[in-house]
């Protein structure tokens, strides 16, 4: 099924948001295991953050 022109900015949201759900899951997982945050869950919340601010500014245009 084809995505419509105005779905992809919407999806793309919610995949963004489900980025940095995991990064958040995985942060809390790897404090509570090693007492340490590590660098993947770091990276997977500021890489979702940002596309998400940047879909956000797009969705406004």
């Amino acid at each position: 099924m084809p995505v419509q022109k105005n779905q992809s900015p919407k999806i793309q949201r919610v995949i963004s948001i489900v980025i940095i759900l995991l990064g958040l899951v995985l942060l809390a997982f790897m404090v509570i295991v090693e007492d340490e945050p590590g660098a993947l869950p770091l990276f997977l919340i500021i890489t979702g953050t940002a596309w998400l601010l940047f879909i956000q500014k797009k969705i406004r245009k």
